[in-house]
């Protein structure tokens, strides 16, 4: 599995991938050096594409992780699809009202009932330095034919596209 396509492709094929997917284990380091992942909610990205915002609690844990260490990994997984993203960059906390009203949906309000004008209620941006992606073999013809070609070849199967991604650049 590789990816014949340039840096700016791949760019676009892993903010295409998170927005399919949506829903991102997103780890920090504890006080203790431990990591820690829990399940959130992507919200839009910036128009760059190199910063995800995800909204929280502002007396989360999370919080005062990235206060202390501002490393972030996230990983996106849809097994249906195959389709995987791994990325990491720095978290940051952000209370601006005029951001979290930007990028407010009401359906938040399950988690943060008291809106975005709340000072409980703040944002993480986190800035992408790099991904890796998996795109895998997703249908049933495509996986029993390299299941065949492996057992006549010896070889792993090839389908699919993997890739590493530079945001910085």
């Amino acid at each position: 599995m590789h990816s014949d396509r340039n840096e700016d492709e791949m760019r676009m094929k892993v903010r295409e991938m998170i927005g399919e997917i949506g829903t991102a284990i997103f780890t920090t380091v504890d006080a203790e050096g431990r990591l820690r992942g829990r399940p959130m909610r992507t919200q839009k990205p910036d128009a760059d594409g190199r910063t995800l915002w995800f909204f929280t609690r502002a007396d989360s844990p999370k919080v005062a992780e990235l206060e202390q260490d501002s490393r972030v990994q996230l990983g996106y997984s849809e097994p249906k699809s195959q389709d995987y993203v791994s990325l990491f960059g720095r978290g940051r906390v952000v209370r601006e009202v005029a951001r979290k009203r930007d990028l407010w949906t009401d359906g938040l309000r399950t988690w943060l009932p008291e809106g975005p004008e709340s000072d409980e209620v703040a944002l993480i941006a986190v800035e992408i330095e790099g991904a890796e992606y998996w795109d895998g073999v997703s249908s049933s013809l495509r996986y029993a034919y390299g299941y065949a070609q492996s057992l006549l070849t010896g070889e792993p199967d090839r389908g699919g596209e993997n890739a590493k991604v530079d945001f910085r650049g």
